[in-house]
C-alpha cells in the first residue's frame, strides 16, 4: 500500500471514530467513555506490542517521561477531547483539537528552539481563523441533527476542546525524546493509555462524585459503539499512520493524515442528511491548509 494512501486511511479512520463516539460520550458522560474506551484500547495495545516485541526497546529511564506524557496527553487530553464532543458534538470537537498543531509548533519552538518560518506562523494564523470562522459561522438555523446540537455552555466546551488540544500537544512533545531515541510507538501508547485508564478508574473511585461516574447505562449498541471507536479510531488508525511514516515522508504523512477535518464534513452530510454550513467548509479548510503549512516548513 502506498504511504500516501495509509495517511489518508488513518486521517480516514479517525473521522469515523469521531462519528462514532459521539453517541456513547453524550449517553454516559465523556469521562465514562474514556475511561473505558482506554481500558479497552490498553488490552489490545499490550497485545499487539507483545507479538510484536515492541516492549524490549523501551528503556526503563524513559518509563517517567513516558507516564507523564500519558497523564498530560491522555489523561487530560482524551479525557476533555470526549467531554467536548458530548458537548458540542464532532464536527466543533474536530476544528477545535486542529489547533494542537499551532500549539505543538510554538511548544516546540520554546521547548526544543525549534525554528519557526514565517509560512508556519501564517499557518498558525489559518488554523485559528479556520477554527472561528468554524465556530462562528458553522451551522445555519434549519441544521437539527444531533450533531449540531450544544449541550451545556459553549464557552464551557470551547475550554474542554483547547484544553484536549493542549494535552495532545504538551503530551506529545514530552513524549517525542522516548520516540526520537527508538522507543517503539505502538508499546509507548500501550503505556500511556494504561496510565489513562488508572488515573480515570481511581479517580472515579476516589471521587464518586456525578462528574466522575457514568450518567446512563450501556446498551448493547452503545457497548459496540466503544469498542468500534477504540478499534478503528485508535488501533486500525494509529497503525496505518505508523505504516505511513516507516514507509515514506513523514512530513507528507503528517500533512495527509491532517485531512480530517474537511473528511467529517461529508461524512456529516451522508449520516445526517443535512448539508453543513458554508462556514463550516471555509473554517476546515482553512484549519487543513494551516496545518500544512506548519507541518511543511
Amino acid at each position: 500500500m502506498p504511504y500516501e494512501m495509509a495517511a489518508l486511511l488513518a486521517a480516514f479512520c479517525w473521522t469515523i471514530g469521531g462519528l462514532i463516539s459521539t453517541s456513547p460520550a453524550r449517553a454516559i458522560g465523556g469521562m465514562s467513555f474514556t475511561r473505558i474506551r482506554m481500558t479497552l484500547v490498553f488490552f489490545l495495545l499490550v497485545f499487539v506490542s507483545y507479538l510484536t516485541g515492541g516492549w524490549q526497546t523501551i528503556a526503563e529511564s524513559q518509563l517517567p517521561i513516558i507516564i507523564l506524557s500519558g497523564l498530560i496527553g491522555i489523561f487530560i487530553g482524551d479525557t476533555a477531547l470526549f467531554t467536548t464532543m458530548s458537548r458540542l458534538g464532532p464536527r466543533r470537537t474536530a476544528m477545535l483539537f486542529a489547533t494542537n498543531a499551532p500549539m505543538s509548533a510554538i511548544i516546540g519552538y520554546f521547548w526544543f528552539g525549534e525554528r519557526m518560518t514565517a509560512l508556519a506562523v501564517f499557518g498558525c494564523s489559518l488554523v485559528m481563523s479556520g477554527v472561528i470562522i468554524s465556530i462562528r459561522y458553522g451551522k445555519r438555523a434549519d441544521q437539527v441533527h444531533h450533531f449540531e446540537t450544544i449541550r451545556g455552555s459553549l464557552a464551557v466546551g470551547l475550554a474542554l476542546g483547547l484544553l484536549a488540544a493542549l494535552g495532545q500537544s504538551i503530551g506529545s512533545v514530552i513524549v517525542k525524546p522516548a520516540l526520537s531515541a527508538g522507543a517503539d510507538p505502538l508499546s509507548v501508547a500501550a503505556i500511556r493509555t494504561g496510565v489513562a485508564a488508572a488515573a480515570l478508574w481511581t479517580l472515579q473511585t476516589l471521587f464518586p462524585v456525578k462528574l466522575f461516574r457514568r450518567h446512563g447505562s450501556l446498551t448493547p449498541r452503545l457497548w459496540l459503539h466503544v469498542i468500534a471507536s477504540g478499534i478503528i479510531g485508535m488501533a486500525i488508525g494509529m497503525t496505518l499512520l505508523l505504516y505511513a511514516f516507516a514507509h515514506g515522508d513523514v512530513g507528507v504523512a503528517s500533512i495527509l493524515s491532517s485531512t480530517n477535518p474537511i473528511m467529517l464534513l461529508p461524512m456529516i452530510w451522508l449520516v445526517s442528511g443535512e448539508k453543513p454550513a458554508n462556514g463550516a467548509w471555509v473554517g476546515a479548510l482553512l484549519a487543513v491548509l494551516g496545518t500544512s503549512l506548519i507541518l511543511a516548513f
